[in-house]
């Protein structure tokens, strides 16, 4: 009788110990401390680290330079650009100082009564060395994963502190761009009891949608070391109204799964992101009355995907085809510190132009990134690797490839698989491999892995050696055949292989500068001028690259065609090609945005064609061009109307109309002259056009000859005064304010116009920043790939007119006022508020 007595006691205890400890989150991002030494006992709970810099998670190190050519200089031949000769690159990965070793370190505590206590790390940027209470937790090698570190063993949980260090190392010749460096992304502290849903645990996709009925798959894994009787009831929210649910106990080891029916589901798609939460509740049933241990929840989507030959792409059984944008990871003033307001507007900014897919090239996402894709409607091709273990640089991923590709594999698919934006995982980049059978074994390997992960999605690759990949049966091998460019191996590889479809994964990679036109106007491929610039009327491109136009007429006459990933959606730090051995130019020209998200002229190219709801009427170049009197000046208009008249002060330059009739090239090849008719088919230029001061302006029509909008530019006088103007986005900012969390951000664009309020296309005014009230100043940036200007020093000189400036909350609520001055020009003043 005492025995049992005692065994309910315990008992008694363990089921009380289990109500208590439900699971608790915690964001690490404030009270770090941040140093270049690189001393041993930095580990080490006991180091005075009181001298070392304060800073905030995420962090990039190196954002806040000085640019310098000397930054990873490198000496190489890109072998992607076709090139056999080693050069010197200056800015192939940005001229900003991430190489080198940082520390990072805070103070925690962890509940007395905690099972389980997990530290996620969502990226370090790079090879993370982990350290708790002076003991090695773990490590892990590529900086863009996201990890788990099981702390259980190395904390304190008497209610001392608890001393996390950890230790990057961003070795040179280690990207092919800017990487960023430091704890880039957010490391949050997980705590649970004894019955737990493990981290990355929860599963759930929709099996079938047929009619107004959707059938769910769920499962979730359990910690149960204490091998009580448990239970798991799912429940899937709208609100606060459960749709649906199941319960099911939890199978020996540490499984359970459910299957949920959802009457007149709600679907997600770019066009309405409808979402869902699914909660988990985990219960232990050893005593009578069963006792509440953990509650997860997490957003989920209602959405299928297919591909086939017969219907392309489809989502949720509806065939469409991609526009989407590949992007690297950098935000712009921010560098590579995951912002989710700046990741809203970059998401916004795209929809705007009718974009509905992005490509995470060439790494693994964010999760706030994910986050905000699912919320706002923006498919996802999650890209993993750019190499695996033939080096593209000296001391890139290929030095981790063989032991740890798989636990990359795995960690990217648990961490990202709830996401219903991502619609397809990619493997790798221009892999060296894919020419050659032993790549394609390791190919199948990747494969075969990730269809383990994740049955529901299928995987590509971007492959550029088509000849090779055929030879090798490297592309037969792939479910997506992935295509990097070659516009005239598209309808080989169409009758060659046996998927019947094809995607555009890296298209375009037509250069420009933000508000730049060189004349003559001519087609030309690695074209380079005195200024460093590239020219905005979007006719330039690179030798392995192409216009627009190219994949257009592809993708609109050809069914097998699924769609595209233009490079880029936005400029990015490094690669700035064609000046990849210019001594001042730091960041990229690809971008349809340029560096500071501010649009270029070829925005609204990608905008007539991809924004089916929307009026897209502009015109190029601008119309401010002393001494070029008499002078040929070409005009085009990017509109979504068939027919155009333009006028010169008031003088009609004649009405055109698109050559919708004309198709590709007879050989399948690249568009190579400005006069061939391709172009015409989707811009609207008048080519003969010569210049006068005064006013350009273009009417546009309708198929039925009505008049449907117009749009005009004025010669620009000299600089009058400073426009500065917030960039709200509905969706996120209402009302233009701030969240008052200290992290919310705010964008201004700052314009010099002249008194009349036309923008000034050439001023170069300095500008500088001030900010009062309850924000700080978080960075500044011109869209200038030649700019050696810092982004974290309140002042920069504008670029074509223009720049742009990011504020972010303090935390606190309240006014906030921006002023931006100049000299001899009024300074400017917009105020806000902080919530």
């Amino acid at each position: 009788m005492k025995r049992h007595t005692i065994i309910a006691a315990v008992l008694a205890v363990s089921i009380a110990a289990c109500a208590q400890n439900l699971r608790h989150e915690t964001t690490l991002a404030t009270g770090w401390r941040f140093t270049h030494t690189d001393m041993a006992d930095q580990a080490k709970s006991e180091f005075d680290d009181a001298l070392w810099e304060r800073v905030a998670v995420p962090h990039d190190w190196a954002i806040a330079g000085p640019f310098d050519n000397n930054n990873d200089r490198q000496t190489v031949a890109i072998e992607q650009n076709g090139e056999t000769i080693p050069s010197e690159k200056t800015g192939r990965t940005g001229s900003l100082p991430w190489t080198g070793v940082g520390w990072y370190r805070v103070h925690f505590k962890v509940n007395p009564k905690t099972a389980h206590a997990i530290i996620n790390f969502d990226g370090a940027m790079s090879e993370p060395e982990v350290y708790i209470n002076g003991r090695k937790a773990g490590e892990w090698k590529y900086g863009y994963n996201a990890f788990n570190i099981d702390a259980t063993d190395f904390v304190n949980r008497d209610g001392s502190d608890n001393v996390l260090a950890v230790r990057l190392r961003n070795l040179a010749e280690s990207s092919r761009w800017y990487p960023g460096a430091g704890l880039y992304r957010p490391v949050t502290l997980i705590q649970t009891g004894a019955a737990a849903v493990k981290p990355w645990g929860l599963n759930c996709y929709t099996e079938s949608i047929d009619g107004n009925m959707a059938v769910l798959k769920a499962e979730a894994d359990i910690y149960n070391e204490q091998g009580h009787l448990l239970s798991a009831e799912f429940r899937l929210l709208r609100g606060t109204k459960v749709v649906a649910s199941a319960s099911d106990l939890v199978k020996s080891d540490g499984k359970v799964y459910a299957t949920l029916g959802v009457s007149n589901p709600r679907l997600w798609s770019p066009e309405s992101p409808e979402l869902y939460d699914l909660e988990v509740r985990v219960y232990d049933l050893a005593n009578v009355k069963r006792v509440l241990c953990d509650v997860v929840t997490r957003r989920i989507g209602i959405r299928t995907v297919s591909y086939t030959a017969e219907h392309g792409f489809q989502l949720n059984g509806h065939t469409r085809k991609f526009k989407g944008v590949c992007l690297h990871h950098d935000l712009g003033m921010i560098g590579a510190a995951v912002n989710k307001a700046a990741l809203v507007r970059q998401v916004e900014l795209l929809k705007a132009m009718g974009c509905d897919a992005i490509r995470t090239a060439h790494n693994m996402p964010s999760q706030l990134q994910m986050d905000v894709c699912d919320s706002l409607g923006m498919m996802v091709m999650a890209e993993s690797f750019d190499m695996w273990q033939y080096p593209k640089c000296r001391n890139g991923y290929n030095r981790f490839y063989a032991d740890w590709w798989e636990r990359d594999l795995t960690n990217l698919v648990m961490a990202n698989r709830l996401h219903p934006s991502i619609v397809m995982w990619s493997v790798g980049n221009e892999i060296p491999e894919q020419g050659g059978r032993e790549g394609t074994q390791m190919l199948v390997k990747m494969q075969d892995l990730m269809h383990r992960l994740d049955p529901t999605r299928l995987c590509t690759t971007g492959m550029d050696r088509w000849d090779n990949v055929i030879t090798s049966g490297f592309a037969d091998a792939i479910d997506i055949v992935g295509l990097n460019y070659r516009t005239h191996k598209y309808h080989g590889a169409y009758e060659r292989l046996h998927q019947k479809f094809l995607l555009g994964s890296e298209t375009a990679s037509t250069v420009s500068s933000r508000g730049v036109y060189h004349f003559p106007v001519v087609r030309a491929d690695g074209k380079r001028y005195d200024d460093g610039q590239c020219s905005s009327y979007d006719l330039e491109a690179c030798s392995w690259s192409n216009i627009p136009e190219d994949d257009w007429v592809l993708q609109d006459d050809f069914d097998y065609v699924i769609g595209e990933f233009v490079w880029t959606g936005f400029d990015y730090l490094g690669e700035p090609t064609p000046y990849d051995d210019r001594q001042n130019a730091r960041s990229s020209y690809f971008g349809i945005f340029d560096l500071a998200g501010l649009p270029k002229d070829r925005y609204y190219l990608y905008r007539s064609r991809w924004n089916t709801t929307g009026e897209t009427i502009h015109l190029l170049p601008h119309w401010t061009w002393p001494g070029r009197e008499g002078e040929v000046t070409p005009v085009f208009c990017y509109t979504n109307y068939p027919t155009a008249e333009l006028f010169v002060n008031g003088k009609s330059q004649g009405r055109i109309t698109k050559k919708t009739d004309v198709r590709q090239k007879a050989d399948g090849g690249r568009t190579m002259q400005a006069d061939e008719p391709l172009i015409d088919r989707y811009r609207l230029r008048w080519n003969d056009v010569k210049y006068e001061p005064g006013e350009l302006r273009v009417v546009v029509y309708d198929a039925d000859g009505k008049k449907r909008g117009e749009a005009v530019r004025h010669t620009a006088g000299a600089p009058h005064h400073i426009v500065l103007e917030p960039q709200t986005l509905d969706e996120y900012h209402q009302h233009a304010t701030l969240k008052a969390d200290g992290e919310d951000m705010m964008f201004f664009t700052v314009s010099v116009v002249d008194s009349e309020g036309n923008l000034c296309p050439e001023a170069d005014n300095k500008i500088a920043i001030g900010v009062e009230g309850a924000a700080v100043f978080r960075g500044i940036c011109n869209g200038d790939a030649t700019s050696f200007e810092v982004f974290t020093n309140p002042e920069m000189h504008v670029f074509k007119g223009q720049l742009v400036v990011g504020i972010q909350s303090d935390g606190t609520r309240g006014r906030i006022t921006v002023t931006v001055t100049s000299d001899g020009l009024p300074k400017a003043v917009c105020s806000t508020k902080a919530r």
